[in-house]
């Protein structure tokens, strides 16, 4: 039954991701692009997490924590960036 619940989830996750690339191929402002990615990361967490479950291993959650650290990094610079023009003064 969990084998059924995880893939059903997977899907859902899957469709969330194939959603936000279309936003972000077809947002019409960057504002839009970067809530897009945002979100696109943390859909991708959460297929990691899934999937981690699924192969009942731990790497898969430290490969989360790195994909969310490096989301959280890239979200404050593209903001940055849109914002000042650079990213570092």
């Amino acid at each position: 039954m969990i084998e059924m619940a995880l893939i059903f989830a997977m899907a859902c996750y899957g469709a969330g991701l194939f959603f936000n690339l279309w936003r972000i191929l077809r947002g019409p402002q960057a504002a839009d692009r970067i809530l897009a990615l945002d979100t696109m990361v943390i859909n991708a967490i959460a297929l990691l997490i899934l999937y981690g479950i699924k192969a009942n291993t731990a790497t898969y959650y430290e490969a989360a924590m790195l994909v969310a650290m490096v989301g959280f990094v890239s979200t404050v610079a593209y903001c940055r960036f849109l914002l000042r023009g650079d990213i570092i003064e």
